[in-house]
């Protein structure tokens, strides 16, 4: 089974950013030339995180007031005591979505439903330069 690898990078602002990676992910795919298989999207580190989602100003507000209601950025956090550090909410976001997604690959296109999009999420509480590894797969 061929496997093709590729990767960017992004800048973020941190602080629950969710940006859309869809077309950066699709992309690849046709790069491939994969008309039937699956894509891998992973980002690189503790405090981003991978999903899927329909990406529009009303959901976006409702993913990122989600969050903080189930785990706010301020809290009783001993990562935060032990490390000297104030992002321990951050990994405990990521930890929950995770950082990978896998979708198929259908007639040469990512098989997304009309409403959804990849996209990734930067917990850190600070600016990020993020990677994501895209492998394609036949």
């Amino acid at each position: 089974m061929p496997v093709h690898t590729a990767e960017f990078r992004l800048s973020t602002s941190g602080d629950a950013e969710i940006v859309d990676i869809t077309d950066r992910v699709q992309a690849a795919v046709a790069e491939a030339g994969v008309g039937e298989g699956q894509a891998t999207a992973f980002v690189r580190g503790s405090t981003v995180a991978i999903t899927t989602m329909e990406y529009e100003p009303g959901g976006v507000h409702d993913l990122q007031a989600l969050l903080d209601r189930l785990i706010p950025v301020r809290g009783d956090y001993e990562h935060n005591r032990l490390n000297h550090d104030t992002n321990s909410h951050a990994h405990q976001r990521a930890s929950i979505i995770g950082p990978s997604e896998v979708v198929p690959v259908q007639d040469g296109r990512l098989a997304l439903g009309t409403w959804q999009q990849l996209v990734l999420i930067d917990f850190d509480d600070h600016p990020r330069e993020r990677t994501v590894l895209l492998q394609v797969t036949s």
